[in-house]
């Protein structure tokens, strides 16, 4: 018998009657997909002057317009037909993304005419991704508004979130991250198979799904039930192996272009480490220490995880992760904020702190415009205040997205104050403890006591049993 002072749910507890039974209304889904629309129009809007100018520089940057879909549709082969990974290129041509990405890339080119200007079928080319990536954006509006369950309406933040009303039609993120959503949602659902299936379909198509399973993984361990996480991994396994193994055999160097150019390539894009480049590292040693340094904010989140006296939830642990990968990371790319937006939604629903965290990162996006027109225009665009609103929007997306970690594990020390579960004690939930109610997506896990507990600092080590 543990005596850890926090080991609060000794005994299981039977799942019927710990989840908000709140579930979003076909009328509010309805109004939830129009806001999307309507975000998604002001989202095109931003991007007009490139569909009619081009998206030559130094205007494409000065003009904020730039997107992934116009520089790769004529520079990848995708113009002339060719399919990646599939068609032998010459290796500038080679796509720098993960398979799954890459086939989306190929395949909306299909769907360009073959007709017409280069410009004109650029446009077209953007056109269609930009429909495509509207319709996940959708997806994850309302998949967030499920997952939230009691709290639907808190998906509206995702609607007209600003951090993806301006990098939505920047790249194909917004895959990822549907598929990250979905798979939430799925494992609210006690569908754990299909949850790890979209993982693994995420994961190979943007990395940050796979951290993931670490949250999950240290669920198990502190609950003992195995069988929904380990049904999970292998489904998620055999997606990614399934989208994978075949250009691995059959274009190697292609395929590992994404791993490679990730571990080669020098610090970029509002990266911290830019402030460390005087050191005169390379790429790769500036790899090594970003991830070590991230194995160790996962060791932390784990022993917070494993610590705390009631278990965390899913949304605070994933959040926390993929927060401490984009704070160490080599590179910070604008659209990187939409990872963490519906993350945010689920994790630490507090509205003034949103907008907040959100008015950093749209002043941050700018910043970076202007800062590549200065650069692109060789210095005849802006100037030193440039730079400094460059530098000030990297700081300041920083310190909000850290303010927000910040609550998130203040949330988990002390449950009581976590505004989704007060929630759903509200709603009539059974609580696990005093103030304290059950994650309403805790899943397999709902009502499972703990099984292995860490102690606080200052306690001996021993496990549950």
């Amino acid at each position: 018998m543990s005596s850890h002072p926090r080991a609060a749910d000794a005994a299981p507890r039977p799942a019927a009657g710990l989840r908000p039974a709140g579930r979003p209304s076909p009328r509010w889904i309805g109004v939830l997909i129009a806001v999307t629309a309507g975000a998604a129009v002001v989202g095109l809007l931003t991007k007009q002057w490139c569909r009619l100018n081009g998206w030559a520089t130094p205007g494409v940057h000065v003009h904020m317009c730039y997107s992934d879909f116009a520089q790769l549709f004529p520079t990848r082969g995708l113009s002339d037909g060719y399919f990646p990974f599939y068609t032998p290129l010459p290796e500038e041509q080679w796509m720098e993304y993960p398979a799954l990405l890459a086939v989306i890339a190929g395949v909306s080119s299909w769907l360009v005419p073959s007709t017409g200007t280069l410009a004109e079928r650029t446009v077209t080319y953007f056109d269609v991704n930009a429909a495509g990536v509207v319709l996940c954006w959708m997806a994850v509006v309302v998949a967030t508004a499920f997952t939230a369950r009691g709290r639907s309406k808190d998906a509206l933040l995702v609607a007209v979130a600003p951090g993806i009303i301006l990098t939505s039609m920047l790249n194909w993120d917004l895959w990822a991250v549907m598929l990250a959503a979905l798979a939430l949602w799925a494992w609210s659902e006690d569908r754990p198979v299909l949850s790890g299936l979209l993982l693994g379909l995420g994961a190979a198509m943007k990395l940050y799904p796979l951290f993931f399973f670490g949250a999950l993984l240290v669920l198990a361990l502190r609950t003992g039930r195995w069988r929904g996480f380990l049904g999970a991994l292998a489904a998620g396994a055999a997606a990614w192996l399934a989208v994978n193994v075949p250009f691995m055999l059959t274009a190697f160097d292609q395929w590992s272009r994404f791993y490679t150019f990730s571990g080669d390539r020098e610090v970029s894009f509002s990266s911290m480490w830019l402030a460390f480049t005087w050191t005169g590292l390379s790429g790769s040693a500036f790899s090594v220490i970003s991830n070590g340094l991230f194995a160790l904010c996962c060791v932390g989140v784990a022993y917070l995880g494993l610590s705390s006296r009631h278990r965390p939830r899913l949304a605070q642990l994933c959040l926390l992760i993929v927060a401490a990968f984009l704070l160490l990371g080599k590179v910070y790319s604008p659209q990187f904020v939409m990872w963490l937006i519906p993350l945010v939604v689920l994790a630490t629903p507090r509205r003034k702190q949103f907008w907040i965290w959100q008015a950093a990162e749209v002043f941050h996006w700018a910043g970076v415009w202007m800062e590549s027109a200065r650069i692109t225009s060789g210095g005849e665009f802006g100037g030193t205040w440039v730079t400094v609103w460059y530098a000030s929007g990297i700081v300041l997306h920083m310190a909000t997205l850290i303010g927000i970690c910040v609550a998130v594990i203040r949330d988990i020390r002390d449950p009581e104050r976590d505004p989704v579960r007060r929630s759903a004690l509200e709603q009539g939930v059974e609580p696990l403890a005093p103030g304290v109610a059950e994650d309403p997506n805790a899943g397999v896990f709902t009502g499972a006591a703990d099984r292995f507990l860490l102690p606080p600092v200052g306690h001996g080590l021993q496990p549950t049993r």
